[in-house]
């Protein structure tokens, strides 16, 4: 038992774990609109899961690039896309469309009860 327990231990001081940054991930222009399609369905009406997602592409892409191309501040973008706030529609649109993202809308699969019959 206590060769288990130092070869345990062994093996976890010889892990060195970072934190998972999604934007390191996102390599391609497919591979951010997948991430933010992805998000989109998982979040509901999580509007910061939303612009979390969309800072994660935005540092992926490069915040200055983003900075230039919107004329919103870098500090203005982080906060705004860290998922802490809570950016104007306004925002959000300048940021997608800078980003080269189209939004757009469809059905839902199930839709609001609402929602009048078509």
């Amino acid at each position: 038992m206590a060769l288990a327990s130092q070869l345990k231990e062994s093996a976890m001081s010889a892990l060195k774990l970072k934190p998972w940054d999604s934007a390191e991930h996102l390599k391609t222009q497919a591979d951010r609109v997948l991430y933010l399609e992805a998000c989109l369905l998982e979040a509901g009406d999580d509007a910061a899961f939303i612009a979390k997602a969309l800072g994660h592409i935005a540092r992926a892409q490069g915040m200055s690039q983003l900075s230039r191309a919107t004329g919103l501040g870098r500090e203005s973008l982080y906060k705004a896309l860290s998922g802490e706030s809570n950016p104007s529609f306004a925002t959000i649109l300048k940021v997608t469309s800078a980003l080269g993202i189209q939004l757009h809308a469809q059905p839902k699969e199930n839709p609001n009860p609402l929602s009048s019959p078509s």
